[in-house]
């Protein structure tokens, strides 16, 4: 070997050496991403019922009274079933009105009221929802239906959740390494931020609700009701962490 190359040897193992001291005591943000997705075991559905009467009275009754048979049916259909009453109202109905001649708009009258409450379900029969729904709709208009995880389900999804997301903050920190010259080991995890609340940082979390459906109907008062279609899709868990690496 010659006395050329063994100099050159000798320079890269010195500028290798002085990048790696260049490195030294390097504190690193590095910020990491995971997402855990299961299917929706949970649904939310929004019943409703109104009527329209020129006697208050009557139209309270007829509300009370299909109220009180729409949740006989749920209950029949679906017992394990939480439900809960929300939102009774009562609104006059006004005359319509037009400007008089001399341009001043008459006083309605109160032609009516309009009566009406709304029905909470919340199950887990998923299955059995549309043949569940198409019952009640016989009586009550379906307002709306939302689909997520039970509480269950997202706490097991959490660890999950945490998991998946320091596994890519340890892989990151490997090929951040790498990329500087220095070895995994060389690496000391200083902090690891699950909250994300620092100035470097996003948001801890985002919920994706997929095959999130709003449905609505008209009330039937007599009649069978086709099965609605569901589908209740899937929700994904998404966690933001930050963590500091120092490099020995």
């Amino acid at each position: 070997m010659s006395f050329k190359t063994v100099l050159v040897l000798a320079s890269v193992a010195l500028a290798s050496q002085a990048y790696a001291q260049s490195t030294a005591g390097t504190m690193v943000v590095v910020p990491a991403f995971g997402e855990v997705t299961h299917p929706n075991d949970e649904a939310l559905a929004h019943f409703m019922i109104e009527e329209q009467d020129k006697d208050k009275t009557a139209a309270a009754s007829r509300v009370n009274q299909k109220m009180k048979q729409g949740t006989e049916i749920i209950r029949k259909e679906d017992p394990r079933a939480k439900l809960k009453t929300y939102g009774y109202y009562t609104y006059p109905v006004y005359s319509e009105v037009r400007p008089l001649p001399n341009g001043t708009m008459p006083k309605p009258n109160i032609v009516g009221w309009r009566v009406g409450q709304y029905l909470e379900v919340k199950t887990h029969n998923l299955t059995g929802l549309p043949k569940t729904a198409a019952a009640a709709q016989k009586i009550l208009g379906l307002n709306g239906l939302n689909y997520g995880l039970s509480p269950e389900t997202t706490k097991k999804l959490d660890e999950q959740r945490i998991a998946v997301t320091y596994s890519n903050l340890s892989e990151r920190i490997a090929s951040i390494a790498k990329a500087m010259g220095r070895q995994p080991a060389d690496a000391v995890l200083d902090t690891v931020d699950f909250e994300g609340s620092g100035n470097y940082a996003g948001g801890q979390e985002r919920v994706e609700g997929m095959g999130m459906r709003a449905a609505k109907a008209q009330m039937a008062d007599s009649g069978q009701v086709a099965e609605p279609s569901f589908e209740p899709g899937e929700t994904t868990l998404q966690m933001r962490l930050v963590g500091k690496v120092k490099f020995k």
